[in-house]
């Protein structure tokens, strides 16, 4: 199996998708390359947070998502900015707890907050992450 930290080595999609063991990851990455016609851009962060290769999604040049490969899971960072708060809060009460408690419990920096959800299942926290990025994307007001 590849080392996700080595920084010599640039994985494809399909091996970060073996590391992750997860068909959800696969389906997930399928559903937002169709719903926003962008496709991967896979890059090493050497932030000292989460070293190591990840997957962005950006639509004209502006991230709809991060993706940080994990055993069995993935965490999706999704950032709520000044354009999308109100958007986001007012669909918050709809939302899953997990997603709630995820928002309030971010803290707001600058005007956003860089909400870091974990998703395992295709369960409501996975359909509440589309909709976030939907917002994030513009698609949705």
């Amino acid at each position: 199996m590849i080392d996700l930290k080595d920084k010599t080595f640039c994985p494809t999609l399909e091996e970060i998708a073996e590391v992750i063991r997860n068909p959800l990851f696969e389906k997930f990455c399928s559903e937002i390359k169709e719903s926003y016609g962008v496709s991967e851009k896979i890059e090493y962060s050497c932030c000292s947070m989460e070293p190591g290769w990840n997957v962005k999604f950006k639509k004209s040049g502006r991230a709809l998502c991060t993706v940080y490969p994990r055993e069995a899971y993935f965490t999706v960072m999704v950032v709520v900015g000044r354009r999308e708060k109100e958007a986001v809060e007012a669909k918050l009460p709809d939302s899953s707890v997990k997603i709630r408690e995820i928002y309030h419990q971010t803290q707001e920096g600058n005007g956003q907050r860089w909400l870091m959800i974990d998703l395992e299942d295709p369960d409501d926290s996975y359909k509440d992450v589309l909709r976030l990025i939907k917002i994030r994307s513009g698609k949705v007001s």
